[in-house]
This record gives structure tokens, C-alpha cells and sequence, in this order.
């Protein structure tokens, strides 16, 4: 076809309408959703070109996508965000038209697209990339300098998209199977990007090339260039896939306790691994890099920025002590390796399946180290973070995050189902499950919602209703009368039924299963007074009459 379609044009009024009713944008629904442009082919490889000038913080270069062609179009949708913008588009060395719609370029092909093929095309783009105001949080490109005055650059993009300062089909929903990121800088500079370094090509210019490629499928918003006086060193861990090469890069003064600080890497690896299965990224390698800003989950290429110290910038987020133990950056933000890069949410609506996971990993690396009740009270501990202002799911298509409760909340959520279950390996298998039946891949929420509720054995959907949409925790009530328990639910959610433990008998607990309605069951205990519920469940709970 020719141009942008009638239909779609009418199709985007009505869906601009809505958004602002919901106080989103007609920008946010090109970028927040599959629209005909995108949806007619898929990306399998990019090769990226940057050519990254410190003097006048520029950036300039091209990207050559590969696409397989899933149905026939004329019209190509590529994302790159103001201030930066397309030169020229090449394909079959022809040079194509394009237009312009926010921050989505609309691309006029000339070539027959044919069915089941793959083709090329090649986009060339310049421009001054947005400066991070807050990076990882509101991010874009880092430029700074060491201690020593020297620069130091990086990026971070998530949410934001990766099209703030790279041309790409810029949504999360669609993965190159490979890719090629060759960083052109200054002679005196390093560039540390995903994967595993080729080749490093010396320029005539007073410049020289690092050349990385990533073997495995990985979301536009982890391709990293990370930019300093770095040095790096080389290690190895022995694990479930065999031998996985670790690289820690940091700048080169603070060689000495990097050393020391990251022995962590491998005792987390073996905690992962045993809860989670293999590390996902055995061809491309683990790195750890010292970044200028707190941290991202860039894949095999992690960014560090917690100068060193345990807990979250020397700070506990439980408010336990446990979590002054080890340091929250490099935990967390690897074991998105697994939940966040291996299973990527295909909107970032869903981003609950990245971040309540990872969360929830942080306890399970403080049960690694100290302890089951370690974990527990540090899980516990999270809860008083907990804001339940909006729901942690936000609205689809207009490239929305929920709640930051994606995080706390979400991690009670899963140590709520954890207590369901009764049996610690029945949960890691789960964990293991969606590790392996996800693999590399791009899920929705009900597909993590469906593969749980399966391998637990009963229907979740309720809690996931609750804990993902509501804003919201259920509040089991009960009364007594006489020697009986009489509880129901009092939820948001219709014929809510998350079983839940409670105190019976004086020798602990015991699941009981509560609907909307009451039921009852006998106590044996000494004393109605002691009458508890299993403070590992995440609820209110409320005595009635």
C-alpha cells in the first residue's frame, strides 16, 4: 500500500481520543503499541553504528536491521525522539522518503516486501541525545566526568525507550535474535557495551572502534554504551551452564576495591541459578560495570553506581539490618538478568513480571546467605515502602509503567503464593519453570499469570486481580463464636478465595480457605487471644462482631 492507510489514520483519532481522556497522547500510542506499521515485520538482527563525540555531546551513526517480512507493506514505522533525527534511509541502495510524527518516522519503502523474506535496511541518524536529568529514573545520555576531570558517559533508557538515542522499532514486545554494537570514541576513552568485545579497530582520526556482539536475544532498552577510563578484570564461574566468563570493568583508580567488593558476583550467581536455573546469557558473558549513575539491568553488561557500599546507597530498604549485608545494586539489578532481559514483559505495563520477581530475589538471596527467616523479615520488612496509590498494571498500548508498589507489592504478592504452596521446592520449580518455559522471550501478564496459577494447582486469578489491579490489599474478617473461627474475605475483587494461614491450635499454622461468605472452622487453641494470621501473608486482617 501506499502511504499511511485511511483506516489507521481513523483508527489513531479515536485512539488519540481516548488517551487523553486518560490524559496519554497520540505520541504514546505509536509508541505504546503494535500499530500496522510495526506489526508487518519482525526484527531478528541489528547492527548498530554510534559515533560518540565528548566535545559537543553529539552522537552520529546508522543502524542496518535485518527484518523478516510477516505480511506485505510499503510502510515502515521507526522510532527516534527528538532532538535526535534520520538523515537518510537506504535500502537495496535506494534512497527512501520519510515523514515524521512526533517521535516516530514513517518510512516509504520502494523494494517488493515479499512474504516469509528477509530484507535489510539501513537508517542513518545524528543529532545532540537528551541528557539524563535523573538517571536510571529519568534518563537518557550521562555526560560527567571521574574524579580525575575525565569524561564519563553512559546511558539509560528504560521507559523511556532506547529510540532516545538510537533509531529502532522501539518496542518491547519485538527482540533482535543478535546484535552488533560498534562505539566509535576518543583514543584516551573505553567503551563497554553488551555482550563480548570482538575487536577493537584503530581510525586515523585520533579515534578508535570497540566492536561487541550480543549472540542472544536481548529488549532495545538494555543496549548500553558505557564510556570512561576503564579497566577491566577478567574472572570465571563455574555453574549450571559450564563455564561463564565474568568481566568486571571499572575506572582505573578504583581497581583495588572493586577486587574486594565484587567477590559477591559468584555467591549470587549460585543463589540465582539454584532458584532461578541457569544464568541466561552463557554466550554473551556476565558484566559488571561501573557506571555514573545508581544502576540498570543492561544485559550481560549490568551497570554499577552504588560507590561501594551495602544496602541501597549505604541505606536499608527493610529496615531489618538485613539488607545492609550486601549490596542492593549488584543483587538486584542482576538477578534482572532472569526476570526482566531472559522474560521481558511485552508492554511495559506489565513491567510487575521485571521488577516484583527481582524484588522478591533480593529476599531470596538474603536466605541464601543467612537464612529462610532472614529472608522472611526482609521480604516483610519491604511492606512498610508499600504505597497502593495506583495499581501496579497500568493502561495497555501508550507505553505506561503502574505503581512503583510494582516492587514491594509485587514481591508480597509472590511470597503470598510462596505460603500457598507449603513447599519450598515445589516453589523454586516454579521459579525454574518460568525461567525455561519463558526463555528469551517476550510474555504477557496472563501468560505468567496462566503458567502459575497451572504448576500451583489452583486459580490465582483472583489474587493476581487483587494485588496487580487494585489499589487495594484484601482484609481477611473474623469473629468467634464460641470455640469457632468464623472468617470471610473483604476484597475489591469478586468471590475473592486466596487461602491463607492462620493460628488454630497452639502448635502453628494451618491454611484455611476463605471466601466472600463466611466459613468456619474448629480452634483448639489454649487461649482465643493468641488467634493469629501468618505474618508472611501480605493482608489486613479486621476482629468483627
Amino acid at each position: 500500500m501506499r502511504g499511511i492507510p485511511m483506516l489507521f489514520m481513523a483508527l489513531m483519532a479515536i485512539f488519540t481520543a481516548t488517551a487523553q481522556q486518560q490524559q496519554f497522547s497520540r505520541a504514546d500510542t505509536l509508541r505504546g503499541s503494535i500499530t500496522p506499521q510495526r506489526a508487518w515485520w519482525d526484527v531478528t538482527k541489528y547492527d548498530l553504528h554510534v559515533n560518540v563525540n565528548p566535545k559537543d555531546s553529539t552522537f552520529s551513526g546508522f543502524n542496518t536491521i535485518t527484518y523478516q517480512i510477516l505480511s506485505v507493506d510499503s510502510v515502515m514505522q521507526i522510532d527516534l525522539q527528538t532532538p535526535m533525527i534520520i538523515d537518510s534511509v537506504l535500502q537495496d541502495k535506494k534512497s527512501l522518503s520519510f515523514t515524521r510524527d512526533s517521535n516516530a518516522w514513517f518510512i516509504q519503502l520502494k523494494s517488493t516486501q515479499p512474504k516469509n523474506k528477509s530484507k535489510q535496511i539501513t537508517i542513518y541518524y545524528s543529532g545532540k541525545p537528551r541528557r539524563a536529568k535523573n538517571a536510571p529514573w529519568d534518563g537518557g545520555v550521562v555526560w560527567t566526568q571521574d574524579e580525575k576531570g575525565r569524561h564519563w558517559i553512559a546511558t539509560a533508557c528504560q521507559g523511556l525507550g532506547a529510540s532516545i538515542w538510537w533509531p529502532n522499532k522501539d518496542t518491547q514486545s519485538d527482540e533482535p535474535e543478535e546484535m552488533t554494537i560498534q562505539v566509535t570514541v576518543p583514543n584516551d576513552l573505553v567503551d563497554v557495551s553488551n555482550g563480548r568485545l570482538k575487536k577493537i579497530i584503530p581510525n586515523t582520526d585520533g579515534t578508535h572502534t570497540y566492536v561487541w556482539y550480543v549472540g542472544s536475544p536481548i529488549n532495545n532498552y538494555d543496549v548500553a554504551l558505557n564510556i570512561g577510563n576503564y579497566i577491566e578484570m577478567k574472572d570465571t564461574y563455574s555453574g549450571e551452564g559450564g563455564k561463564l566468563d565474568l568481566g568486571f570493568w571499572v575506572l582505573d583508580y578504583n581497581e583495588e576495591k572493586a577486587r574486594e567488593h565484587f567477590k559477591v558476583v559468584k555467591p549470587m550467581l549460585k543463589c540465582f541459578e539454584y532458584w532461578f536455573g541457569k544464568y541466561p546469557f552463557y554466550k554473551d558473558s556476565y558484566k559488571l560495570i561501573e557506571a555514573p549513575y545508581l544502576g540498570m539491568e543492561h544485559q550481560s553488561a549490568v551497570a554499577y553506581g552504588n560507590n561501594y557500599r551495602m544496602g541501597y546507597k549505604g541505606t536499608d530498604l527493610s529496615g531489618t539490618g538485613w539488607g545492609l549485608k550486601w549490596d542492593f545494586l549488584i543483587i538486584h539489578e542482576s538477578g534482572h538478568e532472569w526476570f526482566g532481559n531472559n522474560i521481558t514483559s511485552k508492554d511495559l505495563a506489565d513491567m510487575w513480571i521485571h521488577e516484583s520477581f527481582t524484588n522478591y530475589s533480593e529476599a531470596l538471596y538474603t536466605e541464601c546467605e543467612f537464612g529462610k527467616e532472614a529472608g522472611n523479615a526482609y521480604v516483610i520488612g519491604l511492606r512498610k515502602n508499600i504505597k497502593n496509590d495506583v495499581p501496579i498494571i497500568a493502561p495497555y498500548g501508550v507505553n505506561a509503567e503502574g505503581s512503583g508498589d510494582m516492587y514491594y507489592k509485587g514481591a508480597n504478592m509472590i511470597h503470598n503464593i510462596r505460603q500457598i504452596m507449603e513447599n519450598d521446592e515445589a516453589f523454586r520449580q516454579l521459579l525454574r519453570g518460568l525461567n525455561q518455559t519463558f526463555y528469551h522471550k517476550t510474555v504477557t501478564s496472563k501468560e505468567v499469570e496462566d503458567y502459575m496459577s497451572k504448576v500451583v494447582g489452583m486459580d490465582l486469578s483472583k489474587v493476581f486481580d487483587q494485588y496487580l489491579r487494585h489499589t487495594t490489599i484484601p482484609t481477611l474478617e473474623y469473629r468467634f463464636v464460641g470455640r469457632q473461627l468464623q472468617f470471610r474475605w473483604s476484597s475489591d475483587v469478586k468471590d475473592f478465595n486466596m487461602p491463607v494461614k492462620v493460628k488454630l491450635n497452639d502448635n502453628g499454622y494451618k491454611l484455611v480457605y476463605p471466601g466472600t461468605l463466611w466459613h468456619s472452622a474448629n480452634t483448639t487453641l489454649t487461649n482465643l487471644q493468641d488467634f493469629e494470621v501468618d505474618k508472611n501473608f501480605y493482608i489486613n486482617t479486621k476482629q468483627v462482631k
